[in-house]
């Protein structure tokens, strides 16, 4: 709800305060005396642009300031929350305009953009305007209001968080099957791969292993040689090193028992002698070891020959990485197998929502349609009596298939103006005025059930009178209980039924200058700026005593 707006050096406004109550309040004032420049401020409040030539004095910045009362507005507080603006009760929009023709915009203290200003005020204020362009170019708007009028708020929300879910669950689906898409364009590749080195069957360090025994294989002969010679010095020539050291040993235990430093000696000779024999036998078993089987030698060539393919093409130096390479790729295969299944889990959890959408969107829609020929025979009543006695609205509704925020239906209002049998849209079938009637009606009507920002009505009842122009009153009177609303008319009948009327004029100031002012009317001069919009300047008795009926009414 609006509490003040403070207008500073914009255009023929110097300085200028209004403080509307919080049901009806109607501007009246004579033509040229400044009510569309009130309006003008107020929409740079909205995010309207603005240059220098709004500025009365070229030397001081214009200031427009509202103040609004949000403490119930929680679709506010939480738009206000996410562009990191700090909430408070109420909350003060600011728009500065510099010398040099420098705008600013501040919620609370906190400096926003034009796009955030705009999007946070639509919330709070709602301009005629804009209040036909939500009925033009929103078709959500349109389901709104038929879900007012057929009280489906329950169902409305219980749809709501199944959808909700339902779209969590789309995203999160249709992130997985990119991710299996992707994957499956190198999954052949990957899978062949894998075989390849699944085929292979390397153990740990078995290329490398390999490599030493295929050496030792292919220098067998000479390694034999080598190994007989070894074994006949030691143990098989005229005089082998074992019998030689063996002899040795015995010769000198003959005289450990006269010759006492000769122990130590022979101690040493019959390590060596005890050591010789031992490399006898290594040297034996190496010989055994040692094959020159050539089929062996093949076998063990080839699969040297894969591994090397292998490390080259993957462009790896050991075993032990392709072995590490082959955990990886049956990871990725492991994934793989895991995410289809989640995909199908997910795609059965999907279809299981669909289903459970559908019937909720159906009674939805069943109950939306049940409500609508009650709303087209009132709505049209009440065309009749603003003004608009050959209008009909018709409201035609569709179920698509797809499945929407708001279930299956499509709504849309269209209008015959003249009873042509032609009905259009109403854009193209209503002028400004009769846009203005119109919504106002779908107002009146929908006004206990939905949640409305401050409405702000430019002259809604241009082009009527007399009882025509009641009905607006008695309409705008109406939706006033359940909305704070702002009327600019030049209808008597309108204006007398605010619940706060004020007034706009002209005065010279003590500069000469000629400056806009407001002044909220006392119940006398109420009657009297009554009186003078149905009987002129110098009103009559009669034009009095209707102006006293029409406000006491």
């Amino acid at each position: 709800m609006l509490q003040k707006l403070v207008i500073r050096n914009y255009a023929i406004i110097d300085n200028l305060e209004i403080k509307p109550d919080n049901q009806l309040n109607t501007i009246t004032g004579e033509t040229g005396a400044g009510k569309s420049i009130i309006l003008g401020a107020l929409s740079l409040i909205l995010g309207a642009r603005a240059d220098t030539s709004v500025l009365i004095n070229k030397e001081e910045k214009c200031v427009v300031e509202a103040h609004f009362d949000v403490q119930s507005n929680e679709v506010f507080r939480q738009v206000l929350e996410g562009e990191d603006v700090d909430y408070e009760p109420v909350a003060i929009i600011r728009r500065e305009i510099s010398t040099a023709g420098k705008s600013r915009a501040f919620i609370n203290d906190t400096p926003v953009t034009l796009p955030v200003l705009s999007k946070l005020t639509s919330l709070l204020v709602d301009l005629q305007q804009q209040f036909g362009h939500l009925a033009l170019e929103d078709g959500n708007f349109q389901l709104d209001v038929i879900d007012a009028i057929a009280h489906t708020s329950v169902e409305r929300n219980l749809y709501a968080e199944v959808f909700k879910t339902y779209k969590k669950l789309v995203t999160t689906l249709a992130d997985l099957q990119q991710q299996q898409q992707q994957w499956q364009k190198e999954a052949d590749y990957n899978n062949f791969l894998l075989q390849e080195l699944n085929d292979a069957g390397f153990k740990e360090n078995e290329i490398e292993g390999t490599e030493i025994q295929l050496k030792q294989l292919l220098h067998a002969e000479k390694i034999i040689t080598t190994l007989k010679a070894a074994q006949s010095i030691l143990e098989e020539g005229e005089h082998p090193l074992v019998n030689e050291t063996k002899k040795l040993n015995q010769l000198l235990q003959t005289i450990t028992d006269v010759l006492p430093g000769s122990t130590l000696l022979q101690e040493r000779i019959n390590s060596v002698w005890l050591e010789l024999k031992d490399i006898a036998s290594e040297v034996a078993l190496l010989q055994d070891k040692v094959s020159l089987d050539e089929e062996h030698v093949n076998k063990l060539q080839e699969r040297i020959d894969i591994g090397y393919r292998l490390l080259k093409k993957h462009a790896l130096h050991d075993t032990n990485a392709l072995l590490e390479l082959q955990n990886r790729l049956q990871h990725t295969m492991d994934d793989n197998n895991a995410l289809v299944e989640q995909i199908a889990v997910l795609e059965k959890e999907k279809n299981t929502l669909h289903a459970e959408l559908l019937q909720k969107a159906t009674a939805l829609s069943s109950k939306r349609k049940a409500a609508i020929p009650s709303f087209i025979k009132q709505i049209n009543e009440l065309l009749a009596l603003v003004g608009m006695p050959n209008a009909l609205i018709d409201i035609d509704a569709k179920e698509t298939d797809i499945i929407g925020v708001y279930g299956v239906d499509d709504i849309s209002f269209v209008l015959d103006a003249n009873r042509s049998g032609q009905f259009l849209p109403l854009q193209k079938a209503a002028s400004g005025g009769e846009m203005s009637r119109i919504m106002l009606c779908i107002k009146s009507l929908t006004a206990a059930a939905m949640q409305l920002p401050t409405l702000i009505f430019d002259e809604v009842d241009t082009g009527i009178s007399g009882e025509a122009a009641r009905q607006v009153g008695i309409l705008l009177r109406k939706l006033a209980v359940h909305h704070q609303i702002i009327c600019i008319t030049h209808q008597p009948q309108v204006a007398a039924k605010g619940t706060s009327h004020f007034y706009v004029y002209k005065e010279e100031g003590k500069d000469g200058k000629i400056n806009t002012q407001l002044r909220l009317l006392k119940q006398e001069e109420r009657i009297d700026a009554i009186a003078r919009m149905i009987g002129g300047e110098q009103p009559t008795k009669a034009a009095i005593d209707n102006a006293k009926e029409l406000v006491e009414a």
